[in-house]
């Protein structure tokens, strides 16, 4: 999936995010909106995650949009 950005499909996604990153809210999701960079900001500032950590869960769940 493009590293910049799936605004196509982060829609379907931000549910899948609000689960895996509860802490998130609907306004961090609305900045978000499908923006890679964004949600590794969102997700080390809430958890206290290293950016280079956060960038790998990120990744992780990145990638897994790519499968059907």
């Amino acid at each position: 999936m493009n590293d910049d950005t799936m605004a196509g499909t982060w829609k379907q996604l931000r549910g899948k995010a609000k689960i895996a990153w509860g802490k998130l809210t609907d306004d961090d999701l609305d900045v978000i909106d499908g923006k890679k960079d964004q949600l590794v900001g969102k997700v080390q500032e809430h958890y206290g995650h290293t950016r280079e950590e956060a960038q790998r869960l990120v990744d992780e769940f990145w990638n897994e949009g790519d499968r059907p």
